[in-house]
C-alpha cells in the first residue's frame, strides 16, 4: 500500500480521525493533522505499538510478541420449539466464546516469583532463628564468664589471705626461734660466770700469794675486784709492770669514740666489729628501734648511722663510687691529652627524619632495619669526612625511650635537633631539649624536609625560641642547618657546623693507656654470647683485654666497628662492638680496662655483693604498715609479665613504660625481664605464675615452643613498643571495676498524705519531670535535701497498680518502710548506671 493521508488511514481502518491521531501520538508517530501522509514503516511501527498496548502494560514478551492473547467467538444456530396446539417455533441462539491464552514462560515467571518470595520468608525466619540461638550463647558464655572471673577473684584473694597468714606465722616462728636463742645464749653466758666466780673462789683458798697452780699472784692496781662497769665501749690501757715484778691493770680514763666508716650497706656482724662491740649488743639496740634483725642480716646506710650514733662514736659515709675508686685506683689512663673526635647525639621528634639524615650521612641503609622506620635502638656509627671524623648516636624519637635518650645526651659532645620543616616542634622534641640541657651540651638545630611543600623554617624558628634555642640570626647561640635528607641539601654545612662546634669546644682525650669509656648498648646473639656497643672515651681499647663494665667483667675477644668489620683497636670517641664478657651489661654503665682477670673478678663481686646488700636492706625495712599495705595490693587487679628483649636497652624502656601504666586499682607486675630469645625456663616460670610472656624482637627457642603449647602460656610477640603498651593498657582497662553514675529519672511532688490500713501512709502525688518506675530506687527530699533512701512499696493510678507513671499524671506512692513522708516533700526516682572504665 502506497503512502495515504491520514484521513484516508483512518477511512480504510474504520476509525475516527481524531482517534487515529491519538493512536499516532501514543505511538511516537508526530502528525500535524489529517492531511498528512503515513507512511509504511510508520503503518508498521503504528501495529506493532498497538499490539504492545493490547490488554494490560506489561503483556509483551522481550521479543514483541504477545504474553497473553484473548480471543472471541460468536456462533449462531437455529432452534425448533414445539409450541401450543402441535404448533413449532424456531428461535434463533447466538453463542459467545471468549479465550485467553497465556505464555507459558509468563506462568514459570510467576510460579518462580511466588516461590522465592517464600524461599525468602523461611530465610527470614531460619535467620530470626539463628540470631536469637547466638544471643542465647552470648548471654550464657556472657554468664559463665562472669561466673568464672568472681570464682578466679575469690580464689586469688583466699590464697593471698593464706599467704599473709603463713607469712605472719612464719614471721612469728623465726621470732620464737630468735628469742630461745637468746635465751640459751643468756643462760650459757651466766652459766660460765659462774664457773669463773667458782673458780676465783678456789683461788683465794690458795697460799697467800700464789695461784693455786703455784704462780706468783697477780696483783691487780686500783680495784682489786676486778669487775667493770657496763659503759660504753673503751680501749684497754697496756698491763703496767710494778717495780717489784708484779703486773698491774688500770681502768681507762675516758671511752675511747672511733670514726666508723658506713658503706651503703653493711651487715650488723661487720658494724659490730668496726665498733669494737660485740654483736649481740647492735643486735639489742637495732631490737630497741623497732628493727628485727638478726647479727646476719644487712642493714641500710641510714640505720647503721643512728646505731653509731647511739653508741657514742662519729660516722663517716662512704658511697659506692668511693670504694670503686680506692679498688680501681692506678687503673686509669693517664698520658698527654690528644685532640678527638666529636660525639654527636642526634635526636627530635619520632618520624622527623633522624635515622634518614644519618643514613644519607653514612650512604648505609640504616632505617631499613627499623620496625616501622621508628628507631629502637641507640645506633653507635663513625663517619670519616673531608674536614674530619665524627661518630654518631643515633637515639629513638619514641616516648617510651625517654631513658635511652638522656643515656645518649650523657655519652655526647653535642646534640643534633632535628625538626621537621613541615611538622614543627613536638613533645619528645621538647624532651630532647630538656635531655641536652641537663648534659649541658651544646644545641645544632637541623632543619629536615625542606624539600616539602609545607615547609616553614621560620615557624620553626618561632616555636624553637620559645623553648630558648634561638638562631644565631636572631642573636642566639645556636647553630640552625636546613637540609633536606631525602635530596641531600645542606648535609655538607651541617658537618661543617658540627666540627666548627667541635672545634670551638676543643675537644680532647688521652690516646695512649687502658682504656676507659660507657656501655651504648648491649644484647645477647645466638653463637656470640654476650655482646656490647661501647663507646671508648680515653684511653685504647685493644684485642685482649681485660675489662670491667658495671657489674660484668670479661677478655676482649674480638670487636667490630659500625660496618661489622672487625678491628684490633679502637681510641677516643670510637664506638665498637665487643665480644667476651661474662653477661650482658647495663646501658650506660661505666667501662675500664684492668691490668689482669683477677682484678677485674675483685671489682665485679664487689659490685654484685653491693647490689645484693641495697637490694636485701630494702626489703628488710619493710615495717608492719608495709606488711598492710602490701595484703592491700594482693587485692588489687594485676597484669604479671615476662619481658624479653634483644638488647638492653629496649628491655629497660619497656619495662619502664609498661609499670608506668599502673594505677592505684591495677597495676603491672614485671615478674621478670631479660635479655635474649625466650627459654624453658622462661615458659615455665610463666606457668607457675600465670604471666604473660612479651617477646620484643626475639622469638621462642624449640623447647620453650613445646613448653609454651604444653602448658598454654600466652606469648605476644611485638616489634613496635608502643603496639605492646597499647595491648597492655586494654588488659589493665579490662581489669578496672566499672563507674556507678546515677542519673535521676523522675520527680514526683506530694500534694497530701493519705492513711491506708494496709499499706500504712500513702503520698498523694504528681509526677512533675520524667517518669516514675516502681522497680527503681527512690530518695525523699525535703528543702531540696535527702532524709530518705529507700525503694517503693507500690505505685497506683486511683485503684490499679502500674508500673510506671509520665510526668504530668497523679499518683499514689507508699514508700517502704518510711512513714515520714509529708506534704510539700519530693519523691525522687533514680537509677544506676554501670560505665566502663579505661587506663588513659
Amino acid at each position: 500500500m502506497a503512502d495515504v493521508t491520514v484521513a484516508q488511514f483512518a477511512d480504510v481502518l474504520k476509525v475516527s480521525v481524531d482517534k487515529l491521531l491519538a493512536q499516532l501520538d501514543e505511538a511516537g508517530i508526530k502528525v500535524k493533522g489529517s492531511d498528512d501522509t503515513i507512511s509504511e514503516d510508520a503503518k508498521l511501527e503504528l501495529l506493532t505499538h498497538l499490539r504492545r498496548s493490547h490488554g494490560q502494560q506489561d503483556t509483551t514478551g522481550d521479543d514483541g510478541a504477545p504474553r497473553r492473547i484473548t480471543l472471541k467467538r460468536k456462533s449462531q444456530s437455529e432452534l425448533r420449539l414445539a409450541g401450543a396446539q402441535g404448533r413449532s417455533r424456531t428461535v434463533n441462539v447466538e453463542v459467545r466464546q471468549k479465550r485467553t491464552y497465556i505464555k507459558r514462560g509468563v506462568l514459570e515467571e510467576q510460579a518462580q516469583k511466588e516461590q522465592d518470595a517464600l524461599d525468602a520468608e523461611r530465610q527470614a525466619e531460619l535467620d530470626r532463628i539463628e540470631e536469637a540461638r547466638l544471643a542465647l550463647e552470648r548471654e550464657k558464655a556472657e554468664r559463665e564468664a562472669l561466673v568464672k572471673k568472681e570464682e578466679e577473684s575469690k580464689r586469688q584473694k583466699e590464697e593471698a589471705k593464706r599467704e599473709a597468714e603463713d607469712a605472719a606465722r612464719e614471721k612469728a616462728a623465726k621470732e620464737a626461734a630468735a628469742a630461745a636463742e637468746e635465751k640459751t645464749r643468756l643462760e650459757k653466758a651466766e652459766q660460765d660466770a659462774r664457773e669463773r666466780r667458782a673458780k676465783e673462789k678456789d683461788r683465794k683458798k690458795a697460799k697467800p700469794g700464789e695461784t693455786r697452780y703455784g704462780r706468783k699472784e697477780l696483783h691487780v692496781a686500783g680495784d682489786k675486784s676486778g669487775r667493770r662497769k657496763r659503759k660504753a665501749p673503751s680501749r684497754r690501757r697496756p698491763v703496767n709492770v710494778a717495780g717489784d715484778g708484779q703486773h698491774g691493770f688500770e681502768r681507762p680514763t675516758a671511752p675511747v669514740i672511733r670514726e666508723v666508716a658506713l658503706p651503703e650497706s653493711i651487715a650488723v656482724s661487720e658494724l659490730a666489729q668496726r665498733m669494737a662491740v660485740k654483736g649481740n649488743e647492735v643486735v639489742k639496740v637495732l631490737f630497741n628501734m623497732g628493727a628485727m634483725v638478726t647479727i646476719n642480716q644487712v642493714i641500710d646506710q641510714d640505720t647503721a648511722t643512728l646505731v653509731v650514733e647511739e653508741f657514742g662514736h662519729t660516722v663517716k659515709l662512704v658511697s659506692g663510687a668511693e670504694m670503686d675508686e680506692d679498688l680501681l685506683a692506678n687503673e686509669k689512663p693517664t698520658g698527654d691529652e690528644l685532640p678527638r673526635a666529636p660525639v654527636v647525639t642526634v635526636m627530635g621528634h619520632v618520624d622527623h627524619g633522624k635515622t634518614s639524615l644519618l643514613d644519607y650521612i653514612r650512604r648505609a641503609k640504616v632505617v631499613d632495619d627499623e620496625a616501622g622506620g621508628i628507631t629502637q635502638h641507640i645506633g653507635a656509627y663513625n663517619v670519616s669526612t673531608d674536614k674530619g671524623n665524627i661518630t654518631f648516636l643515633d637515639t629513638p624519637g619514641h616516648a617510651a625511650f625517654t631513658a635511652m635518650r638522656a643515656r645518649g645526651a650523657q655519652a655526647t659532645d653535642i646534640v643534633i635537633l632535628v625538626v621537621a620543616a613541615d611538622d614543627g616542634v613536638k613533645p619528645q622534641t621538647v624532651e630532647a631539649i630538656k635531655h641536652a640541657r641537663a648534659a649541658d651540651v651544646p644545641i645544632v638545630v637541623a632543619i629536615n624536609k625542606i624539600d616539602r611543600e609545607a615547609a616553614d623554617i621560620e615557624r620553626v624558628k618561632n616555636e624553637l625560641s620559645q623553648h630558648e634555642v634561638i638562631s644565631e640570626d636572631w642573636g642566639g647561640d645556636n647553630m640552625f642547618v636546613p637540609v633536606s635528607a631525602h635530596t641531600g641539601e645542606g648535609i655538607d654545612q651541617l658537618l661543617d657546623a658540627l666540627l666548627l662546634q667541635a672545634e670551638v669546644m676543643d675537644l680532647k682525650a688521652v690516646a695512649e693507656g687502658p682504656a676507659q669509656g660507657i656501655v651504648i648498648e648491649s644484647s645477647l646473639e645466638k653463637g656470640r654470647g654476650a655482646v656490647a656497643t661501647l663507646l671508648v672515651q680515653a684511653g685504647t681499647l685493644k684485642q685482649g683485654d681485660m675489662i670491667i663494665a658495671g657489674e660484668e667483667y670479661g677478655r676482649v675477644r674480638n670487636m667490630f666497628d659500625g660496618t661489622q668489620k672487625s678491628v684490633s683497636s679502637a681510641g677516643p670517641s670510637t664506638p665498637v662492638a665487643v665480644l667476651g664478657l661474662s653477661k650482658t651489661p647495663s646501658s650506660g654503665d661505666e667501662f675500664l680496662v684492668v691490668k689482669n682477670e683477677r682484678k677485674a673478678r675483685e671489682v665485679a663481686e664487689f659490685r654484685q655483693s653491693k647490689t645484693r646488700e641495697t637490694k636485701l636492706a630494702q626489703q628488710q625495712a619493710a615495717k608492719l604498715e608495709d606488711v598492710f599495705s602490701q595484703m592491700t595490693e594482693a587485692e588489687l587487679g594485676e597484669v604479671p609479665l615476662i619481658i624479653k628483649s634483644d638488647v638492653h636497652g629496649s628491655t629497660e624502656a619497656l619495662r619502664d613504660a609498661l609499670t608506668k601504666l599502673s594505677n592505684d586499682e591495677v597495676k603491672v607486675k614485671v615478674i621478670s625481664s631479660g635479655v635474649g630469645g625466650i627459654t624453658e625456663s622462661d615458659a615455665t616460670l610463666a606457668a607457675a605464675s600465670k604471666a604473660v610472656i612479651i617477646g620484643f624482637n626475639v622469638r621462642a627457642d624449640g623447647a620453650a615452643r613445646t613448653a609454651i603449647k604444653e602448658s598454654g602460656v600466652d606469648v605476644r610477640y611485638y616489634s613496635i613498643i608502643y603496639e605492646a603498651i597499647d595491648d597492655v593498657k586494654a588488659a589493665l582497662s579490662g581489669l578496672l571495676s566499672p563507674e556507678i553514675r546515677e542519673n535521676i529519672v523522675g520527680l514526683a511532688e506530694v500534694k497530701e498524705v493519705f492513711t491506708s490500713p494496709k499499706l500504712g501512709n500513702v503520698a498523694g502525688c504528681i509526677v512533675s519531670e520524667g517518669y516514675v518506675k516502681r522497680a527503681l530506687p527512690i530518695r525523699v527530699l525535703r528543702d531540696n535535701v535527702v532524709i530518705y533512701e529507700g525503694e517503693l512499696e507500690s505505685l497506683r493510678r486511683f485503684k490499679d497498680n502500674v508500673n510506671e507513671v509520665r510526668a504530668g499524671t497523679e499518683c499514689g506512692i507508699g514508700v517502704k518502710n518510711y512513714n515520714d513522708v509529708k506534704p510539700g516533700d519530693q519523691i525522687e526516682c533514680f537509677e544506676r548506671v554501670e560505665v566502663a572504665r579505661f587506663i588513659e
